[in-house]
């Protein structure tokens, strides 16, 4: 099993070890409207269904790096704070910190929370999974918001566990069933813009798969990709002009700057189907979505299996949402003129 670590987050960490601004320790994450805690059937036969109290006297503390503060990351790491306060009560606490959407702000965080001896630590979203990675070999990490796991850590051989001290929870929809949604709800769009952010790996892990279904579907696919904000209102003028509908993959650029997508894009008649909820909220028209807080609960629960249970990190295989949803955001819909199929339900706004 081949695993590549990182050595440029690293150099970058170096860059900015006296970064401010990335957030504030023992502190709780930002708040996020929190459904039932239920995890859906298939991540809960996962879960460990006999758990142990920790000893007397025994206590946790965990770092959280989220990459940046948006709808989906911020509900998996109340999700995640949810379910280890639950069982654990005062015996663990957090230190929260936000990287404000930059990979080497992701480093520096990760590297103190080395220096500080945590206990364990969630990444939140694949930029903070390669750079806690990087910084440690010792301190188990557990991931969330990772879309795939062998694209992001570079894995050649995966077989569902890392092998190492990293595992966590992906956000992985069924792609093709995304994809399919542009025939249900568009049925006249002949020609797709697919628009994400080129400094995620995992975003153009979702755009070759959905690419490659909907041109299986006889439409055409042009791909946009922006560097960062500065360029994005651009690229997103240049893909509405081009293009009859757009598809954004669960890319955390996008869902940090989705009014500025909405502002060009809803004035242009171009309708958009979001890789998650948030997205869709922000400036789409429907999503194939997971609920990140289900998601995040269920990444804790791993973490007392890790911590408390001592279970084996390095075997444990990554753990999948089950059971999206079909969903659709009502007002856009309404101001596009767009009639929404059977077996659709609204969003919640």
């Amino acid at each position: 099993m081949k695993k590549k670590f990182l050595a440029t987050i690293m150099a970058s960490a170096m860059a900015v070890a006296m970064m401010t601004g990335c957030g504030s320790a023992e502190t709780a994450a930002p708040a996020a409207e929190a459904p039932a805690a239920e995890a859906t059937e298939e991540v809960a036969e996962e879960a460990t269904e006999e758990t142990a109290a920790p000893a007397d006297g025994q206590t946790y503390k965990i770092g959280i790096c989220q990459l940046v503060q948006h709808e989906a990351l911020d509900a998996a790491t109340k999700g995640f704070q949810d379910a280890l306060t639950e069982k654990l009560g005062d015996a663990v606490t957090f230190d929260y910190q936000d990287a404000a959407g930059d990979s080497a702000t992701c480093a520096t965080i990760v590297n103190g929370f080395v220096a500080d001896g945590v206990d364990l630590i969630m990444a939140n979203a694949t930029p903070a999974l390669q750079a806690a990675s990087a910084a440690t070999t010792e301190i188990p990490i557990l991931g969330t918001s990772v879309t795939d796991y062998a694209t992001a850590l570079e894995i050649s051989d995966w077989t569902g566990a890392t092998g190492y001290n990293v595992s966590g929870t992906s956000d992985l929809a069924p792609l093709e069933e995304q994809a399919k949604m542009f025939t249900e709800i568009l049925p006249d769009a002949k020609t797709i813009g697919i628009l994400y952010c080129s400094a995620e790996a995992n975003s153009k892990y979702q755009a070759d798969v959905v690419s490659a279904a909907l041109e299986g579907l006889g439409l055409t696919v042009k791909i946009y990709t922006f560097a960062d904000t500065n360029d994005l209102q651009s690229v997103t003028q240049t893909a509405c002009d081009e293009c009859d509908a757009l598809y954004i993959p669960t890319d955390n650029a996008a869902a940090s700057a989705t009014e500025t997508i909405d502002a060009v894009a809803l004035p242009a008649k171009t309708p958009i189907i979001a890789g998650e909820a948030g997205i869709s909220n922000g400036c789409g028209i429907a999503t194939l979505s997971i609920s990140y807080y289900d998601l995040g609960y269920v990444t804790g629960e791993m973490a007392y299996e890790v911590l408390v249970n001592g279970a084996d990190i390095s075997t444990m295989d990554v753990r999948f949402a089950a059971s999206p949803e079909k969903k659709y955001v009502a007002s856009r819909c309404e101001e596009l003129g767009i009639t929404v199929p059977d077996g659709y339900t609204a969003l919640e706004q």
